[in-house]
């Protein structure tokens, strides 16, 4: 009976181990998921930077065309 009770022990304490190891991977991956929705309202959307870019070639325009109109050419 000793032997049984001890390999009764060992198993447990075992499955409690991998039990709390599958625990903690289910929950990280929760947070992972949770992280990954969240992406597209924590980053920068597409309208905004076209607008942005369209933005910068507006006053890239504007510069090309006075140095154009340089009189000093």
């Amino acid at each position: 009976m000793e032997g049984q009770v001890l390999f009764n022990i060992v198993v447990s304490i075992a499955a409690f181990f991998g039990g709390f190891s599958l625990y903690r991977i289910v929950r990280s991956m929760d947070r992972i998921d949770d992280d990954v929705r969240d992406l597209p309202k924590s980053y920068l959307s597409k309208d905004d930077y076209r607008r942005d870019i369209d933005e910068i070639k507006d006053m890239l325009n504007k510069i090309f065309d006075r140095l154009d109109h340089k009189a000093d050419k």
